[in-house]
Order: structure tokens, then sequence, then C-alpha cells
């Protein structure tokens, strides 16, 4: 097995900020799962949902981070709902170590409430409220709340600062797999 780390959490829990600072810190490469389908895809995740639907969306994040789950040195980030299907979670288990970066409802909303890309939650051109806002996202985490709960490592990310966050799991990384 690889010194792999797989990020998952929520939406808007960190995963794409934390992860490539993570991964420079300890001279590792980075990958967001996310990034990686766009470019490949060459369109946005968005456009994908909208023009071929969540099926083939998460029928290609498989596909993919399958390919890339085979490296070394590796921080990836993981798409807010990867983990749902088996053969995902299982590959990663296989492959490497899942650290979760926890949220609560109410933070992931301040954080969301003024982006449009996220399928899942809002479709594009819809205008909802706070609450509306706020019930889907806790639909979605209690949804996802027993796969989470799997990850080897959680940080709560809330009221931490990024690099307070990178600091902690870069130390757990290194005392893990003995790096300097």
């Amino acid at each position: 097995m690889g010194n792999i780390f797989y990020l998952s959490g929520f939406m808007a829990s960190g995963k794409s900020t934390i992860g490539p600072i993570v991964a420079n810190t300890l001279g590792w490469d980075f990958i967001d799962l996310d990034e990686e389908i766009e470019k490949r895809e060459n369109k946005k995740i968005t456009k994908i949902f909208s023009n071929d639907g969540e099926e083939y969306f998460r029928k290609r994040e498989s596909e993919i981070l399958h390919e890339i789950g085979n490296g070394d040195k590796l921080i990836i980030a993981l798409g807010g709902g990867t983990l749902l299907k088996p053969e995902n979670f299982n590959f990663i288990r296989s492959t490497g170590k899942l650290i979760f970066l926890e949220i609560s409802s109410q933070i992931a909303y301040n954080r969301l409430r003024y982006k449009k890309d996220r399928p899942v939650l809002i479709k594009i051109g819809e205008e909802i409220d706070e609450e509306t806002y706020i019930n889907r996202i806790e639909a979605l985490m209690k949804k996802r709340k027993d796969i989470y709960a799997e990850a080897d490592y959680t940080f709560n990310t809330d009221n931490v600062t990024v690099g307070e966050t990178v600091n902690k799991i870069v130390k757990l990384i290194r005392n893990s797999f003995g790096t300097k």
C-alpha cells in the first residue's frame, strides 16, 4: 500500500483548501477528485450533472478514483458523496487511510450560501431561503453520517483555522508513516 491519505467530508469542510497545503508541507502530491473529473470531462461538475446526470458522474468518479488511487505519497480530496458507493469505500480502505473533515450544518451553510455550483443541494437558477438550504444540508449529512463515521481519523473544521487543521493532519501523517 502506498502512502495515501484521502480527505473526506461534506461540501465546504475544507478538503480542497487543506489538502494541497498538507501535501505541499509533506512534499507529496495532491489531487482533488472533483477537479480531476472536470479536467478529464472538460466541463464543470454542474454541467456533468445537468447534461449527463448524477449516475454518469458517479460512474466517472469511481473510474478516476481507481486510476489515481494507486500512487504513492498522495493526498486525495474526495467529493462529498464519493464514499457512498461501497466499491469506492472498499478501494479507499485497501489503498490508504481515510480522514474525515467534520463540519456542522450551520457552518456548511455559512460557507456555501453564495455558491451556485453544488448540484446535489441547489439546482441551477434556483433560489432558496436559509432554512430550506440548511434542511437540505442536514438531510445530506444524515444520509452520509454512517459512512463518514468509518473514517480512520476525524478532525472538526468548524471553528478551527486552516493552519491548525493542516498542522494536526501533517503531524498525524508524519507519525503514521514515519516521514519527516
